[in-house]
């Protein structure tokens, strides 16, 4: 069995049975006139199915008294005309057989066969409220049965992105395997970049370079639109704008990652666009970089998701009142510039989330929903980034030294059995490495 039909046998397991669950992929979104931005199908449909085509629904009907699970893919049908203009189409028949399906249909028979596969269904599983459209489309088969002599609509609808969401978050090998590629990739960009800055340069002609580094290696695109900040403009935590120079002196934040067969890295570097660090720029960079060695030593099986952040936060902290972005007289000791959370001046976000196929992918962060419940303990299999940072705008108290310097460190961390596995080790990181990539000679 392929590892998606191993995904969807899963998925059927925990389903009722003769429950039926449909899942469709994403739709084409046009950019202007009669252009479409580049096609992404939808996360939860290609873990599911390996199907990269829009236009496409997969159902499984999960085991029951009415006999065994099936699986059934509806997609477009093969088209000679159209393929000429847009290249070649899986169609039913090779889609059923490439990727295991039991069944396969041209989507245009969906409507028909929802109609017949709802009928005296126990339960209907689908992705409540995501996309108004497809909501409209399930009252339609709804509305459908009903008409039926003798034909019963599911009793009971179950939101099916719980179940996947819990499936998404722990990754098999299959997915550990692409997500270190992509992740070795990104790496490499990021070195590719460090070798290529120079003081007068746009930020747009930085990430020229990433987007070069990515496609070159094989990657489909970028996992997000990358940050390429230098100097002030790393203080903006999402600065997407990417079109200021680079001037001699300047710190550059460069927040960026590929996508590489639909699962996504995530790599933050910051380094100096002259190859060579001040000194306040070096003393907050080092304390940046202590933090996270610390938030990693708190990636561990059994140790809990927020003890990652609550450890990069004690190391920021102590090194705010050290450095004197925060003054000792006023702010008191580490512990109250917990308490008081005077240290979100400087350090506002969270220090990972989950990754995957989606940069910020799916999973709870706490054991169950429900706010104030303990959060969620980490297990192998689980990948999340490690991003401590900190961000100093011109303020009063301020070392004016300090001012627009804005530094983040951001790795992509596999939880294994015993501990955790940095998968964008290929991005240098420390002071010395950085300077000697950049100042060979």
């Amino acid at each position: 069995m392929n590892v998606y039909g191993a995904r969807r046998t899963r998925l059927m397991a925990q389903m009722q049975a003769g429950g039926v669950a449909v899942i469709p992929t994403a739709p084409t979104a046009t950019r202007n006139n009669d252009c479409d931005y580049p096609y992404r199908h939808d996360s939860y449909f290609y873990y599911l199915s390996g199907v990269t085509e829009p236009d496409s629904v997969l159902v499984l009907v999960a085991p029951g008294a009415g006999g065994p699970g099936r699986t059934i893919l509806f997609c477009r049908a093969r088209n000679v005309e159209r393929e000429i203009w847009d290249g070649c189409r899986l169609g039913p028949r090779d889609a059923r057989t490439s990727f295991g399906f039991d069944a396969a249909y041209p989507i245009e028979e969906l409507d028909v066969e929802m109609s017949k596969l709802l009928a005296n269904a126990p339960a209907l599983y689908y992705a409540m409220g995501k996309r108004a459209s497809f909501d409209a489309q399930i009252k339609l088969w709804l509305r459908n049965v009903r008409r039926q002599t003798g034909a019963a609509t599911p009793a009971i609808a179950y939101d099916v992105l719980t179940l996947l969401d819990e499936m998404r978050l722990f990754k098999d090998d299959a997915e550990q395997g692409i997500m270190e590629h992509a992740a070795a990739i990104s790496g490499h960009a990021h070195r590719r970049v460090m070798q290529h800055s120079r003081p007068g340069m746009y930020e747009y002609q930085i990430e020229a370079e990433l987007l070069y580094a990515f496609r070159k290696s094989g990657a489909q695109s970028p996992a997000y639109t990358s940050i390429v900040a230098a100097g002030a403009n790393a203080c903006i935590l999402h600065y997407t704008a990417n079109n200021a120079i680079a001037k001699n002196g300047d710190l550059i934040l460069v927040d960026a990652g590929c996508e590489l067969d639909g699962y996504a890295s995530d790599i933050t570097r910051t380094y100096p666009v002259n190859g060579r660090f001040s000194a306040p720029q070096r003393a907050l960079y080092e304390l940046v970089l202590a933090a996270q060695a610390a938030a990693l030593d708190a990636v561990q099986p059994g140790l809990c998701f927020q003890g990652v952040h609550d450890a990069a936060v004690l190391v920021l902290a102590q090194g705010m009142l050290d450095i004197g972005l925060l003054d000792k007289n006023s702010a008191g000791s580490v512990e109250d510039v917990i308490a008081d959370k005077s240290y979100r001046k400087f350090y506002m976000h969270g220090t990972g989330h989950w990754l995957g196929m989606d940069v910020h992918d799916v999973g709870q962060y706490r054991e169950t929903a429900a706010a104030g419940n303990p959060s969620r303990q980490l297990q192998p299999g689980m990948a999340l980034t490690v991003e401590p940072g900190i961000y100093v705008r011109p303020a009063e108290g301020v070392p004016p030294t300090l001012w627009n310097i804005g530094i983040r460190i951001e790795d992509d961390v596999l939880v294994t059995p015993g501990g955790h596995k940095i998968m964008s080790g290929a991005a240098p990181k420390a002071v010395a490495e950085i300077e000697q990539l950049m100042h060979p000679t």
